[in-house]
């Protein structure tokens, strides 16, 4: 909103300046310290005679000065104790004998009973400044002032014209006995300010209060446009130098400022002191701002130039202004209890303090390239200082806006029919810069500081740390973007464009409510993220975490050199050193709310952690790069991914974990780096044993064997407690156990069921079988067998060779030869053999 400061200074001082110390001063304070009292007139006249006297003139003396000089042409008495004086002139001068006042007049009429003298015609009088025109030169004009040709005496006249003001008006009474002089006629004064007139007047010259009685108006000019001030009632007291207007308004370019009643205290020479407004200020610009108090005060220098102000009571400011193009309006509604203003030499305002409770709001809608954009702001805080700035037209407008004691500013963005998205933004200290045509452009918080958004999906984002500093589009006249070079800003004018936040940043994103949620949860998890510096853009909406970042959603805790994270869809993404954190469960399941491992905090909505290798405990993951989705719940790890849990890996170029599924996959297609996966195996038991609680006791543990498989790609699933590792584009899979090793097209692992672990690596994932599908050869103490399908049982260490109905599995000893069969029974226990079915055998006859 606008307040011109031209237009407040002319619109407050000129209803005193102008009209109250142009009628009053000159005549009302110390001008008239003689008292003139006409009851006089006809003694020193010789009205007490009946024949006409003409042609004479009194000079009243004092102290070796004239203090008045009354000049007639004619004078005359009647019967009824009235007298007529007739071209009447009076003059007054100051003790210094210049000239001070002249009142003329063509008929007087004096009632000598009731001691009144009225005017019967037309009155000019003439007020001058004390000391401008000697009294020597009484006779001195203005007119005789040419260029070349001025005179000192001519000099002085036309000094001495600028200064005067001339007064006409009709049926002036004046009582000589309350010395109160009064008319109800019309008057009209001049003067080189301007001009003006009010109904009816009086003037107590015992008390020095001059009082005009109604429609007090005065037009005069500005910097050459025209100022209308009007009151309804004015008054001026000339001892203490103090104006009264009521109902009192100025017009000025459009604009309009009036005041219940205002009181205007002056200085010796006229100029103004103190402007105190009540009941009711208010100013109305041209542009339809509108600035409101019941309350206001205006000091000012001997320039008549304001230095300081304060409205109190409640100030209430609105303003509504478009854009000369008509693409965007912005309203804007402040109101503070109180408003302090300061100005500078110039008397143009460049500050103002307002206290106790500090409310501002502003609407706007600007067309933007995927429809109208409406924005809008509060601003709410104990304490505010707004600093202006010229804008180059003569016009104040803000510059900054500082808030301490806590800030909160909120806002609301919507895009025509669609759901609003609101924002707030709070610190303990709040500065707000403003652009051209007093458009937000910055913000910057201190302290405490958060940024809070949400999307028309319902999605709220809260950052906060020790500092806030958000940048907001600005558009320019034509509805482009500044910023863009000219392009559409699918924002609009008033969203926040960029942010940055230093310092203990905190980021948590709460997706809406979803009642699809698996274990029909409505709340999903919130994702939260720490940092030491993050940075906002509006393009993609994105949210750039650096400094220690480190991320956690359900469950799962991500650090890396940087994330970035998006707020439309939760997405985050990870650069760098990435490492990853979470609760497994060997049941497939969330562990229960409140367990955490490693500082992260399970959450009881929405999937938990992630699925690892099916054993219990925290599981953990390092790689290069790192994405995170929100509406899969995938975790996708890349760049010499690996996974781990306990004893049991994973590692490959990209592994990725499904959490609403629960499952793992890992995938490669570089011969150099295929997917590896460790995994512990159950430890054998001798044969035909039966297992019990004492083969737990020390000294009876079974050590459990590892198996390791390679291939191009994994899964694997919690549910089913079960890992395929196909050959893919490595074209076969290897694995390899403590006793055996072999390759084929494809592998099955199948871990023990939840809790059915022994020893003291119980919690780990265990195999219980290994099954191989496809071109099998496996190796095992010297021997070399093939089939189509091989099968591994880690409860009793066997391996069971099968083929086809075709091709019966072969297994081939250099020492004795091949044998084959419908299936070849390897016992890595005892290191023998046996052969179901039909068999065949091939000896080799020792050499």
């Amino acid at each position: 909103m606008r307040i011109t400061i031209e237009r407040l200074r002319t619109l407050v001082l000129l209803a005193g300046v102008l009209l109250l110390a142009a009628l009053v001063v000159f005549l009302a304070r110390g001008k008239l310290k003689s008292r003139f009292n006409p009851a006089e007139i006809p003694h020193r006249l010789g009205l007490n005679i009946t024949s006409d006297a003409s042609g004479f003139t009194l000079d009243h003396a004092f102290g070796g000065h004239s203090r008045y000089r009354i000049h007639a042409s004619k004078a005359s008495q009647y019967k009824n104790n009235h007298a007529i004086l007739k071209d009447v002139q009076i003059e007054l001068y100051g003790e210094d004998g210049s000239r001070v006042d002249r009142i003329e007049g063509a008929e007087f009429d004096y009632d000598k009973q009731s001691g009144k003298a009225q005017a019967a015609g037309p009155v000019e009088i003439t007020l001058m400044r004390p000391g401008v025109a000697p009294a020597i030169a009484p006779k001195a004009t203005a007119a005789k002032v040419e260029k070349g040709k001025a005179t000192p005496l001519a000099a002085v006249a036309a000094t001495a014209e600028r200064g005067e003001i001339h007064v006409k008006t009709s049926g002036l009474v004046f009582d000589t006995a309350s010395g109160v002089a009064t008319t109800a006629q019309h008057a009209d004064f001049t003067m080189v300010q301007g001009s003006g007139s009010s109904l009816g007047a009086s003037y107590d010259s015992k008390l020095g209060l001059l009082v005009l009685d109604r429609a007090v108006e005065l037009n005069t000019e500005r910097n050459g446009d025209t100022v209308v001030i009007r009151a309804q009632h004015a008054e001026f007291a000339r001892d203490t130098h103090l104006g009264r207007l009521h109902e009192a308004t100025a017009g000025y370019r459009g604009a309009e400022a009036s005041a219940g009643d205002a009181d205007i205290l002056f200085r010796d020479d006229g100029s103004a002191v103190r402007l105190d407004a009540r009941n009711g200020f208010n100013l109305l610009t041209a542009n339809g701002a509108h600035l409101a108090a019941p309350t206001g005060q205006m000091e000012f220098d001997q320039h008549n130039q304001p230095r300081h102000g304060r409205l109190e009571g409640g100030v209430q400011m609105d303003s509504t202004r478009a854009a000369p193009n008509g693409g965007s309006m912005r309203q804007v509604h402040a109101s503070s209890p109180t408003a302090e203003l300061d100005f500078t030499a110039r008397g143009e305002l460049r500050h103002a303090h307002l206290e106790r409770g500090v409310e501002m709001a502003s609407e706007q809608v600007s067309e933007a390239a995927l429809g109208p954009l409406k924005v809008r702001r509060t601003w709410k805080s104990p304490v505010a200082d707004v600093e202006f700035r010229d804008n180059g037209k003569g016009q104040a407008e803000p510059a900054t806006i500082h808030g301490v004691e806590g800030v909160v500013v909120t806002g609301e963005s919507q895009r025509g029919a669609s759901p609003a998205e609101p924002s707030r933004l709070s610190a303990d200290e709040v500065t707000g810069e403003f652009g051209p045509n007093s458009v937000l452009k910055a913000m910057t918080g201190v302290g405490h500081a958060s940024l809070q958004q949400s999307n028309a999906a319902g999605t709220r984002q809260t950052a906060e740390g020790d500092r806030i500093r958000a940048q907001f589009a600005q558009n320019g006249p034509s509805g482009k973007s500044a910023q863009n070079g000219g392009k559409s800003d699918l924002g609009g004018t008033g969203q926040i464009q960029s942010a940055v936040i230093d310092g203990h940043v905190l980021l948590t994103r709460q997706a809406a409510a979803n009642p699809t949620l698996q274990g029909g949860s409505q709340t999903p998890a919130p994702l939260q993220a720490w940092a030491g510096r993050a940075q906002y853009e509006s393009a993609g909406e994105w949210m750039h975490l650096t400094l220690n970042p480190r991320v956690e959603d359900g469950g799962i805790a991500i650090t890396a050199d940087k994330v970035d994270v998006s707020r439309q869809s939760g997405d985050a993404f990870a650069h760098g050193n990435v490492k990853a954190t979470w609760l497994g469960s060997a049941s497939g399941k969330a562990g229960p709310p409140g367990s955490s491992a490693n500082g992260v905090s399970s959450q009881p909505t929405g999937p938990l952690g992630g699925p690892a290798l099916g054993g219990d405990g925290p599981a953990h993951a390092v790689a290069e790069e790192a994405e995170l989705h929100q509406a899969t719940g995938e975790i996708t790890f890349k760049g010499h991914a690996r996974l781990w849990q306990q004893a049991n890996s994973v590692a490959g170029p990209v592994i990725v974990l499904d959490r609403q599924r629960r499952t793992l996959v890992a995938r490669s297609t570089d011969p150099a780096e295929p997917v590896k996966a460790v995994l512990l195996s159950q430890a054998g038991l001798a044969p035909g044993a039966a297992r019990d609680s004492s083969q737990d006791a020390p000294g009876k543990e079974k050590t459990p064997s590892v198996v390791r498989v390679s291939g191009g790609d994994l899964k694997y699933s919690d549910s089913e407690r079960k890992a395929v590792v196909r050959a893919g584009a490595l074209r076969q899979v290897a694995a390899e156990t403590a006793t055996a090793t072999s390759s084929s097209d494809e592998v099955d692992l199948q871990l023990l069921p939840a809790g059915n672990h022994a020893g003291k690596d119980g919690a780990a994932a265990q195999v219980d079988r290994m099954t191989a599908h496809g071109h099998v050869v496996v190796l095992s103490a010297g021997r070399r067998g093939t089939g189509e399908q091989l099968v591994y049982t880690g409860e009793n260490g066997d391996y069971v060779l099968t083929g086809t109905a075709a091709v019966l599995p072969r297994m081939t000893d250099p020492a004795r030869g091949s044998v084959s069969g419908q299936a070849l029974i390897f016992h890595s226990r005892d290191d023998s053999v046996s052969i179901e079915g039909k068999t065949r055998t091939e000896t080799t006859a020792p050499k």
